[in-house]
C-alpha cells in the first residue's frame, strides 16, 4: 500500500546518490572555537559567532537577569499585549547604532526580510535584485508578488539598465535591494554605485547587512558606514544573531517606516512575540560590549587576514571574499563533502556548501575566524588542510 508522503523517501534517497544530501551535525558544547561536534573535539570553523559575543559573560548575565524579571516568554504577539519596555529599548538602541530615526527588530533575519518587502512592495512594482542575494530577501520579493529583475552579481551597470528598463515599464515603485556582504563569496556589494543609480530612477533602496554588522563601518556599524552613505539608504536590515551572537533581526529606518511596519508587516504583528526577555537583554548587552570592547574587531580582522592569506599560500581557491567569510572552492558536491568529512575526523570542523546552495560546479566550504580564535587554532587548521587537501589531490 502507497502513502501520499512516499516520494519523500524517494527523493531523499536520489539526493544521497547524487551526493547532495546534507547532514545536520550536533553542537555538543558552547559556540566557541574549539568545541565538540558530533562526539569530535574540533577546531570551529562553520560558525558566524565573528566577535564572541555568544559567550560573552556580560550577555549571558543579562539574560540570566532577564528572566528573573520578566520570565521566560513574553505570550503574545508585540502588537497585541507583548511589547515590553526591553522590547522599544531594544529598538531605540539599533536605531542609535545604525544612525537612523527609528529601528524595529523581529524574531529572526528570515522573518524580518520575508515580511518587510511584501509589506511596501505590490504586484505593480518591480524588485532589482542581485542574482546571488539571500534566500530571505529571495522569497520576501517573491511573496510580494511583484515582477522581479535579477541584475548580475555586484555589476552596478547592469543594475541601472535594469532599473531604466522598469522606469520606462511604468512601474509603480522600483525596490533596488542587495546583501552587504554575500554569505557564501564573503565580497561586498558595490552599495556606492548602486545608491547613484537607484537615486537616479527614483527607486528605494535596501540592504541587508547580517553579515557586516559586526564586521564592517565605524565600530562594526555596517556596510553605510563602511562607504559613507549615512542617509542615502532607506531601509538597512540586519540580524542580531551572528557578529552580536544572539537571535533576532530588524529594520532600521525612518519613523514612517517603522510605524507602517508594525501595522503591515505580517511576521510581526501575526508571530506570538518577537523576541524573548532573555534574548532582548542578551542582544542589548552585546550592543554594548561591540562598543566598549573595539579590539575584538580589531582581532578579528587580523585573524581573517592571517588565515586567509594561509589558504592562498597552500594553493587553495577562496574566491573574491573581502571578509571574514572565507569560501574553499573545490567543485564539485561530492569533493566538498569529502573534504569536510576528512578535515572533521581531523580535528577541524567546516561546513560544505553544495547545490542548490551555490551553482553546480562551485561546491565549497564556507569558513569563518572569530577574534577568539588564537594564532595556535589557525596554525593547526592551516595543517589540517594542508593534510587533507593533498591527500584529495585538491591541492
Amino acid at each position: 500500500m502507497s502513502f501520499p508522503l512516499d516520494f519523500v523517501r524517494t527523493e531523499l534517497q536520489q539526493l544521497k546518490d547524487q551526493g547532495l544530501y546534507m547532514t545536520v551535525s550536533v553542537l555538543e558544547g558552547p559556540q566557541i572555537p574549539r568545541t565538540v561536534i558530533d562526539g569530535i573535539k574540533v577546531i570551529n570553523l562553520a560558525s558566524n559567532n565573528y566577535l564572541g559575543l555568544a559567550t560573552h559573560p556580560k550577555p549571558r548575565k543579562a539574560a540570566i537577569a532577564a528572566i528573573e524579571k520578566y520570565g521566560a516568554g513574553v505570550a503574545a504577539a508585540r502588537i497585541i499585549c507583548g511589547n515590553m519596555t526591553m522590547h522599544v529599548e531594544l529598538d531605540r538602541r539599533v536605531a542609535a547604532f545604525k544612525g537612523t530615526e527609528a529601528a524595529l527588530v523581529f524574531q529572526t533575519g528570515y522573518a524580518t526580510n520575508a515580511g518587510i518587502i511584501p509589506s511596501i512592495i505590490g504586484n505593480e512594482d518591480i524588485i532589482i535584485s542581485d542574482e546571488l542575494n539571500h534566500a530571505s530577501i529571495i522569497d520576501g520579493c517573491r511573496m510580494s508578488r511583484a515582477k522581479i529583475k535579477a541584475y548580475k552579481h555586484g555589476d552596478p551597470a547592469s543594475a541601472e539598465a535594469q532599473l531604466k528598463a522598469a522606469r520606462e515599464e511604468g512601474a509603480r515603485r522600483i525596490l533596488v535591494v542587495t546583501d552587504s556582504v554575500f554569505s557564501m563569496d564573503g565580497d561586498i556589494a558595490p552599495l556606492p554605485q548602486l545608491v547613484e543609480a537607484a537615486k537616479k530612477y527614483e527607486a528605494i533602496t535596501m540592504v541587508d547587512d547580517a553579515h557586516a554588522v559586526g564586521v564592517l563601518g565605524e565600530g562594526g556599524r555596517g556596510i553605510v558606514s563602511h562607504f559613507g552613505l549615512h542617509g542615502q539608504v532607506d531601509i538597512q536590515m540586519g540580524t542580531l544573531s551572528k557578529a552580536l551572537g544572539i537571535i533576532g533581526g530588524y529594520i532600521a529606518s525612518s519613523q514612517d517606516l517603522i510605524d507602517w511596519l508594525v501595522r503591515r508587516h505580517r511576521p510581526y504583528v501575526f508571530s506570538a512575540s518577537t523576541m524573548t526577555p532573555p534574548d532582548v537583554a542578551a542582544c542589548m548587552a552585546a550592543l554594548e560590549v561591540l562598543q566598549e570592547e573595539p579590539d575584538r574587531l580589531k582581532r578579528l580582522w587580523d585573524r581573517t587576514r592571517y588565515f586567509k592569506e594561509g589558504l592562498k599560500k597552500l594553493g587553495f581557491n577562496t574566491g573574491k571574499s573581502q571578509t571574514p567569510i572565507t569560501p574553499v572552492i573545490v567543485g564539485e558536491s561530492e569533493t566538498a563533502s569529502k573534504l569536510s568529512r576528512r578535515l572533521h575526523e581531523e580535528g577541524v570542523f567546516a561546513t560544505p556548501i553544495i547545490y542548490p546552495v551555490v551553482a553546480r560546479g562551485q561546491a565549497r566550504l564556507r569558513t569563518i575566524v572569530s577574534s577568539e580564535h588564537t594564532q595556535e587554532d589557525l596554525d593547526e587548521a592551516l595543517r589540517k588542510f594542508e593534510s587533507v587537501g593533498r591527500e584529495l589531490r585538491i591541492i
